[in-house]
C-alpha cells in the first residue's frame, strides 16, 4: 500500500491546556493564560455549541474536538454521519485539527461503551488505514489519533506498539496524539520500561499530548483520569521534552474534580515539566 505524505502541517505553539467539560467550565474559562482546550466531540452541538465554547473560541483559544466514538480500528467502515460530525465540529470550534482514537467501540452493530484495543496485525492495520483515509477526506482540518492505554494485549501481535504506530502514521499522515499517562500505563501493566517504549515512538508525528492520573487496582494500572497526575508521568513529560518539544500538553480530568487550587497545580506542574509558561 502506497505510503502518505508525512510531512507534519504546521500546528499553532498550544502551550498547556485543560480538557473543557461541563462540570468545570467556569474554571476553564477563567485561566489567564488559556491558549488551549480540548471538548469531547460528540457531546458538541455543531449547530449551537455551548456559549462557554464559543466564547473561549470568540477570544482566540484553540478547541479541539476529540472524537470517542468513530470506531477507526472496527472491521466495518466509519459512519458517514459520525465523520461528517466531527468534521462540523471541525468547522463550528474553527478547530487547527481534531483527534481520534486508535481503538474500536462497535462491532457487529453492538456498541461496546469503551475503547477497545485493537489487535496489532497486518489485517487490523489495513482496516485502521482504510478508515482513518476515509476520515481524513471528509475532514477540513487534519486528524491526529491517539493509541489508547490498555490492560491487555491481544496475543499473535505481528508488531510492536511503536512498529504498528509508525507504520499507521506512514501510511495515512496522520499525526499522533501522544497520552503520556497511556505510555505509563501500558508499559506499566506489560512489565516494561515507559521511557523506553516512548523513545521507540514516532515523537517527530505529535501533534500534541495528553496527560491523566490513574489509579493502581488488581495489580494492573487504571488510566481512570479521576486522580492527580503522578510524579513518574511528569517525569516521562521531562524526558520527552529534553528531546523534542510537542505543541502542547493537555490535562485530562473526567470526574471527581478536585478543588480549583489542586487543578491549578497540576496544570502549573505540567507547565514546570514541559517547559512551557504556566496558565494559570
Amino acid at each position: 500500500m502506497e505510503a502518505a505524505d508525512v510531512t507534519a502541517p504546521d500546528l499553532p505553539d498550544l502551550g498547556v491546556g485543560i480538557g473543557w467539560r461541563p462540570e468545570i467550565a467556569g474554571f476553564v474559562g477563567a485561566l489567564p493564560g488559556l491558549r488551549f482546550t480540548e471538548v469531547i466531540a460528540e457531546f458538541v452541538h455543531p449547530a449551537h455549541p455551548a456559549p462557554a465554547l464559543l466564547e473561549l473560541r470568540d477570544r482566540g483559544t484553540a478547541i479541539v474536538p476529540h472524537g470517542v466514538r468513530l470506531s477507526l480500528g472496527g472491521a466495518e467502515p466509519v459512519d458517514p454521519g459520525r465523520v461528517a460530525h466531527l468534521a462540523a465540529c471541525a468547522e463550528a470550534l474553527k478547530a487547527p485539527l481534531v483527534s481520534e482514537h486508535v481503538a474500536f467501540v462497535r462491532a457487529g452493530g453492538i456498541e461496546a461503551g469503551h475503547l477497545l484495543p485493537v489487535p496489532r496485525t497486518r489485517a487490523a492495520l489495513d482496516a485502521l488505514t482504510a478508515n482513518i483515509r476515509r476520515t481524513q477526506d471528509e475532514l477540513p482540518v487534519p486528524l491526529a489519533v491517539e493509541p489508547i492505554a490498555t490492560l491487555f494485549d491481544w496475543p499473535d501481535a505481528e508488531y510492536t506498539e511503536a512498529a504498528f504506530l509508525t507504520e499507521l502514521l506512514e501510511r495515512t499522515g496522520a499525526l499522533l496524539l501522544l497520552d503520556v499517562a497511556n505510555v505509563y500505563a501500558n508499559a506499566r501493566n506489560r512489565g516494561e520500561d515507559p521511557a523506553a517504549l516512548l523513545d521507540r515512538l514516532p515523537l517527530d508525528r505529535i501533534a500534541y499530548c495528553h496527560v491523566a492520573g490513574g489509579s493502581e487496582e488488581g495489580g494492573r494500572y487504571h488510566d481512570t483520569h479521576a486522580a492527580a497526575v503522578p510524579p513518574e508521568v511528569l517525569d516521562l513529560i521531562e524526558k520527552l521534552c529534553a528531546g523534542v518539544r510537542p505543541p502542547g500538553f493537555l490535562l485530562e480530568r473526567d470526574g471527581r474534580y478536585p478543588p480549583a487550587a489542586e487543578l491549578r497545580a497540576e496544570l502549573d506542574a505540567i507547565a514546570a515539566a514541559s517547559g512551557y509558561a504556566a496558565v494559570t
